[in-house]
């Protein structure tokens, strides 16, 4: 399960998109790096590309993690895997579609030693800005704890998560999220009908669109975030 991952706003040349929005007061900039590597977390806010009633794409601020099914607690759910659930079912239409962008996700080892979990990271060989396959939707209810609670009006997403590859499987078995990496794909995703779903979800990403990060490297995604 990824309950972790780096967006670069800065790569690919998002940062002109990214800087249009009114200034994000919780971001953190890593200031040894200088740039803008966003570490996202559950519940906290990541960009997010959606369609606007025009059809055109926009990006949006949202907070990750949809709610689960209700007779479950309805804690938010970060990795979205059956998309058979009837709770999910009503969501996955175009209209909720996004695409949730990043430069490099976590997974923890499989094999890691009893109370100590090691943490891996995986990004495209280019180091550049590819997708998960998200879907968004607009909730009202308490989004914060019993200490600090948050009520109102939240908007969220979750992406999907599919069987591991190669690369990842390795690392840990049960799965990975589905990654969109060339345009195609994501106009496929955010246009394709509903019946289309499970076979967009079961496709393999090939092994050689990702690899594993170097631990130096994974420094690097620690430090700058949206709280």
């Amino acid at each position: 399960m990824c309950n972790r991952y780096a967006s670069d706003i800065r790569k690919a040349g998002m940062e002109k998109d990214y800087y249009g929005f009114d200034e994000w007061s919780e971001t953190r900039i890593n200031p040894i790096l200088g740039n803008a590597v966003l570490e996202v977390f559950p519940k906290s806010f990541g960009p997010v590309l959606k369609r606007n009633d025009n059809g055109e794409r926009e990006w949006a601020k949202m907070r990750w993690g949809l709610p689960g099914p209700p007779q479950f607690g309805g804690a938010p759910v970060t990795n979205i895997r059956n998309v058979k659930s009837p709770h999910w079912r009503p969501r996955l239409g175009p209209t909720h579609r996004c695409l949730v962008p990043f430069t490099a996700f976590s997974e923890y080892e499989d094999a890691s030693p009893k109370g100590k979990k090691v943490i891996r990271w995986f990004a495209p060989p280019d180091r550049g800005v590819v997708y998960f396959a998200g879907i968004w939707r607009e909730w009202t209810g308490d989004y914060g704890s019993k200490k600090e609670p948050n009520a109102g009006t939240h908007v969220l997403f979750s992406f999907l998560t599919t069987e591991a590859n190669d690369l990842v499987r390795p690392v840990h078995a049960k799965a990975m999220p589905v990654v969109l990496c060339t345009e195609a794909q994501r106009e496929e995703w955010l246009n394709a009908p509903v019946d289309r779903i499970e076979e967009i979800q079961s496709r393999m990403l090939p092994t050689d669109a990702l690899e594993v990060v170097t631990d130096d490297e994974a420094a690097q995604y620690v430090g700058g975030y949206v709280k």
